[in-house]
């Protein structure tokens, strides 16, 4: 009998849906031998009827990490009686009792505090949060993690064996819009930075940093690419309140422009405290800009010898190792030149194969 796999991917179309449109994508080319019924929130299931036409779609509008997740997205999920339940978030029904694997991005969440929410809420969801992380990472048959460091990360915080973590890496495909230049920064020498503005993505360091670097590259521009947000606000505020000139904050920019600040920038720049993966600069090595990259937690095992790595916590470093790249041509295009070969060595279609072997073992009867 045809055994019955139920993919949460009610976080479809987000940033870490990106990591679950992409597996499914992959897994359905690979036609598995598994009935896999997809549960996605009502906007994203004509997306993923179109990417994936042989794995069923629900509806699921329950969202994460409320009361709802853990009784009406339950009810749901014991409806279907899967033989086995992928939770591609730690967010899930704990008392789910069925065989699932979880695959845990990172600890970041529970390391790092958020600013701009407010702080007695985000510490209650922090401590509960850290909390379900153990209780998941214990309950689910198998872990999936997007690094080896994530890996003994986990394993660590969480008080499990190492061999019940499969690493099963993140890959970075080209953009496929045309380039589309950026017009404020067209004709100009710039370093680019993508992502979200986090406190542990570092960016107070990159500023100053950045002021560092105006004293001997006074018309470079720092480019920061991500929507507008609390966090953002607060880092607009500071550029103007201390003059910090040639920054620019993009806001949401389209695809096609992304490509062309990554095919056009001096370097780009990812100074983060912590990742579980770092994809943002794996996506610059595919275009064709040379990274130059915090060595903090999963960096360098993903970039390998891509990137020119500095002290996170040292914004004299991070500035010394951008003029590093700016002012050496021939560092420069070694960079880009191992940067393609280090993307290259990522496909989504190994981790999907990866991920179906975890459920194979997930599914084999226990003892």
């Amino acid at each position: 009998m045809t055994k019955h796999i139920v993919f949460d991917a009610r976080e479809s179309g987000t940033t870490t849906g990106r990591y679950m449109d992409k597996l499914i994508e992959h897994m359905h080319k690979l036609h598995p031998q598994y009935q896999i019924t997809l549960l996605a929130k009502p906007g994203r299931v004509q997306y993923l009827q179109k990417l994936a036409p042989n794995f069923p779609v629900l509806e699921s509008d329950v969202k994460e990490f409320t009361f709802a997740e853990q009784i009406k997205l339950l009810r749901q999920i014991n409806a279907l009686r899967a033989d086995l339940v992928h939770f591609p978030i730690v967010q899930q029904p704990i008392l789910y009792r069925g065989k699932s694997v979880t695959t845990m991005q990172d600890l970041t969440t529970i390391r790092f505090r958020n600013p701009a929410k407010n702080l007695a809420v985000f510490w209650v969801k922090q401590t509960v949060y850290k909390w379900v992380n153990r209780y998941v990472a214990r309950k689910s048959i198998a872990l999936l993690a997007i690094s080896a460091h994530t890996q003994h990360d986990i394993a660590t915080y969480c008080r499990i064996p190492l061999e019940k973590i499969t690493v099963t890496h993140l890959a970075a495909d080209p953009i496929s819009d045309n380039a589309e230049p950026y017009k404020p920064v067209a004709g100009k020498q710039f370093i680019v930075y993508v992502g979200r503005p986090l406190p542990h993505k570092n960016l107070g360091r990159l500023l100053d940093a950045f002021a560092v670097l105006q004293k001997t590259h006074p018309e470079l521009v720092l480019v920061l690419v991500g929507k507008k947000d609390a966090n953002y606000a607060r880092h607009e505020e500071r550029v103007l309140r201390e003059g910090i000139q040639n920054v620019v904050f993009t806001d949401f920019i389209s695809e096609g422009q992304l490509r062309w600040l990554y095919e056009n920038c001096a370097a780009y720049v990812f100074p983060s405290l912590s990742e579980g993966f770092g994809l943002p600069g794996l996506e610059a090595m595919v275009h064709g800009a040379p990274v130059v990259s915090s060595s903090a937690t999963c960096l360098p095992e993903v970039y390998g010898d891509a990137a020119e790595y500095f002290d996170p916590l040292s914004a004299d470093d991070i500035a010394a190792k951008i003029a590093s790249v700016l002012d050496n041509e021939t560092k420069r295009r070694t960079l880009i030149k191992k940067g393609k070969r280090q993307a290259a060595k990522y496909s989504w279609e190994r981790t999907a194969r990866q991920t179906l072997a975890v459920y194979e073992k997930a599914l084999k009867p226990t003892r």
